[in-house]
């Protein structure tokens, strides 16, 4: 069973950068493609961004629009979703979620795709 727990939230100023962290547990990181997902206030849950399980690979939804990087330490097993130029639109409720992807080349961004995911962390971008 995996653990995930997200941190790095909170209020910023639209313009501003943020990074996110999820710490995993419980399972062997190097193991598991590793995504960000978040869910807006009236929304359903939307894919970020995924990064393959050894870092190599990575694919981000249109809207990010070269503002967020995904990344991952496997030493620490510890996936990063950095955030630049936020705006008010991507206010949410950001997750982060593992995917078992030893017999898999393929990255998911469907949720349903990813069996554990963490409590969240709430970015709240506003002036």
């Amino acid at each position: 069973q995996v653990q995930l727990v997200e941190s790095g939230g909170g209020l910023v100023q639209p313009g501003d950068s943020q990074r996110l962290s999820c710490v995993a547990s419980g399972g062997t990181f190097s193991q598991y493609d590793m995504g960000w997902f978040r869910q807006a206030p009236g929304k359903e849950r939307e894919f970020v961004s995924v990064i393959s399980r050894s870092g190599s690979t990575t694919r981000y939804a249109d809207f990010v629009k070269g503002r967020f990087t995904i990344s991952r330490d496997n030493a620490l097993n510890t996936v990063f979703l950095q955030m630049h130029s936020l705006q008010s639109e991507d206010t949410a409720v950001y997750y982060c979620a593992a995917r078992y992807a030893v017999l898999s080349n393929s990255l998911y961004v469907r949720g349903k795709e990813y069996a554990y995911w963490g409590q969240g962390t709430q970015v709240t971008v506003s002036s």
